[in-house]
């Protein structure tokens, strides 16, 4: 099995590399359009911030190349959040695959901003959480969330309940950090190679 990590000027690429080795997995690192089109599985991971990766992306191509990818397609974090239709951080247009938009955390008594650390999901409808008990527990760095919406497919709440993860035909995502998840996150993506 050929799995890519799309590069673009995103943090964390290497836990993902890691994470993908412990699963049996060597990925290949690329933003080369026939690379992403001829792999069987494609992982948009991300820790940065929108405005300026959309910027990368659309200097790369990669802005038509993502949505138009047939294989299933994980995006992680920022990798998620791009896959929207539009962010606050920095009012940026995004690549719209999810028609959502993306939302700072409001100013929440106890709440601090960004949300760092476990947290748990619940009420999943998707076979990327098949094995998985409910409310298990993930990692989270994050400002921004996807509202609840018609892609979600599983829970967390932080203040407010918002979008763990988004599922839409052979595109799925999910806002927490997958790839430093523990087993969690690990049967995740196990179950995500296994689409």
């Amino acid at each position: 099995m050929e799995v890519a990590i799309i590069k673009y000027n995103a943090g964390n690429v290497q836990s993902v590399i890691y994470a993908l080795r412990r699963l049996g997995v060597e990925p290949i690192y690329t933003d080369n359009e026939e690379t992403l089109r001829k792999v069987d599985k494609v992982i948009f991971p991300g820790v940065g911030e929108a405005s300026s990766t959309m910027t990368y992306l659309k200097a790369k191509g990669l802005d038509k190349v993502i949505p138009s990818l047939t294989q299933p397609v994980l995006g992680t974090c920022v990798g998620m959040q791009l896959m929207c239709r539009y962010s606050e951080e920095n009012d940026t247009e995004c690549l719209g695959i999810f028609d959502v938009d993306v939302k700072r955390f409001p100013p929440v008594n106890g709440i601090k901003v960004p949300q760092t650390g476990w947290n748990d999901i619940y009420q999943f409808q998707n076979p990327l959480c098949t094995g998985l008990k409910e409310h298990s527990y993930v990692y989270y760095n994050h400002s921004y969330y996807a509202p609840l919406c018609d892609y979600t497919v599983a829970k967390t709440d932080y203040g407010l309940e918002y979008s763990a993860m988004l599922h839409k035909d052979n595109f799925y995502a999910a806002q927490f950090h997958a790839e430093i998840s523990s087993k969690v996150g690990a049967s995740i993506l196990e179950n995500f190679l296994k689409l």
